[in-house]
């Protein structure tokens, strides 16, 4: 039987919260406006982001989610992401995750696939 994970996604643009748990910013380039001590991460785990070319194809078009989530979860079995991913699933057995986007709409982000993914 699979662990249950605590997954939640968020703006990193949104305050801080007591119930954050791990708070892991997903994206690779680092949010504009945002400085590292404002962030509160826990960590930037820039290998498990989609790669260059399936963020621009996709450019956050909410038509196009559903082909960027599989073709995502698809990048998500190679390396590095793979073991990107197993590390993520770990933190979140044994504390609530909170993975953070910037993202404007987290619904549709790599975030909330990840997310999905990891809590089966």
């Amino acid at each position: 039987m699979a662990a249950k994970r605590d997954v939640q996604v968020r703006r990193i643009y949104e305050e801080a919260k007591d119930d954050d748990g791990a708070r892991v910013l997903v994206d690779r380039i680092w949010p504009r406006g945002v400085s590292k001590g404002r962030a509160e991460l826990d960590e930037w785990c820039k290998d498990i982001s989609p790669s260059t070319e399936l963020r621009t194809w996709y450019a956050h078009d909410p038509d196009k989610f559903d082909e960027f989530a599989r073709r995502y979860r698809k990048e998500l079995e190679e390396p590095p992401r793979d073991d990107a991913l197993e590390h993520l699933k770990g933190m979140a057995t044994e504390q609530r995750l909170t993975l953070l986007t910037a993202t404007k709409n987290a619904d549709i982000s790599e975030a909330a696939v990840l997310a999905k993914v990891m809590r089966g």
